[in-house]
């Protein structure tokens, strides 16, 4: 859960994304949340497997990622767990995401959540979805990759 490196606690990896899309750009995002849900994240419990983001109205909204109710907040005063989050972006980096999702059909994906020197921030990436071969065939470089690192422990 937990990895450190100059300020950088990683809290939770979307690493199905990496498999569903190709990545060509990744953007650091801050998000908007309240004070339960920060709660929630510092105890690890996000979900960033079926999130995405748009962009609405100059805006960048993160969508259908799950944040757990933080338990030792009444109901009352407690967050919904997918209510959609406002990303926080530079504008020019917005208008450049504007021009390349509405053009070239390109995604939105939440690859990582992580704190960085005490705020919570989201890395990005512009994704396009891969194929059914294409999947397949990074899962054979993965076993193949996995197959020489073993080859190369053994001597």
């Amino acid at each position: 859960m937990a990895e450190k490196s100059e300020g950088i606690k990683i809290i939770s990896d979307n690493r199905q994304a990496r498999f569903r899309y190709e990545i060509l750009e990744t953007y650091e995002a801050g998000i908007e949340l309240k004070g339960t849900e920060v709660k929630s994240i510092r105890l690890g419990k996000v979900n960033l497997r079926d999130g995405y983001a748009l962009v609405r109205n100059g805006e960048v909204w993160l969508l259908n990622v799950h944040v757990s109710p933080y338990e030792q907040a009444s109901q009352f005063f407690n967050h919904d767990p997918r209510r959609t989050r406002k990303l926080l972006l530079h504008r020019q980096e917005i208008r450049k995401l504007i021009g390349k999702v509405e053009e070239k059909g390109l995604t939105l994906v939440p690859l990582k959540m992580y704190f960085k020197n005490g705020r919570v921030k989201v890395s990005i990436g512009l994704g396009k979805g891969k194929k059914l071969f294409d999947k397949r065939e990074s899962l054979k470089q993965k076993q193949a990759k996995r197959d020489i690192d073993r080859a190369m422990k053994q001597y």
